[in-house]
């Protein structure tokens, strides 16, 4: 069993940034790619941006790219989103997932998911 558990959250201006992490435990780190997804209210979740097991590979929605980056530490079993230049459409709890094999936007390929981390943005 996998558990991952976000945090950093929180309310900001548009324009700001926040660093979410997403700590992880209870199976060898690294043999996951990692996945960041958001859900606003009334829509379904959405793929933000995948990583690959070893860091080396990255993929962005097209609605984040330029804007957010994601990384991982496996030292430490944490993955991160950083995310510049924010926008009030970006206002979203946001999620972290995990599966074995490649980084994929499809949530429904992630068997592991943390409880979510509120962001909000305000014009």
């Amino acid at each position: 069993q996998v558990q991952l558990v976000e945090s950093g959250g929180g309310l900001v201006q548009a324009g700001g940034s926040l660093r979410l992490p997403c700590v992880t435990s209870g199976r060898i780190y690294s043999n996951y790619a990692m996945g960041w997804f958001h859900q606003a209210p009334g829509k379904e979740r959405e793929f933000v941006a995948g990583i690959s097991r070893s860091g080396g590979t990255t993929s962005y929605a097209d609605s984040v790219k330029g804007r957010f980056t994601i990384s991982r530490d496996n030292a430490k079993n944490t993955v991160y989103l950083q995310m510049n230049s924010l926008k009030p459409e970006d206002t979203a709890v946001y999620y972290c997932a995990a599966k074995t094999s490649i980084a994929t936007t499809q949530n429904y390929e992630y068997p592991y998911w943390g409880q979510g981390t509120q962001v909000t943005v305000s014009s």
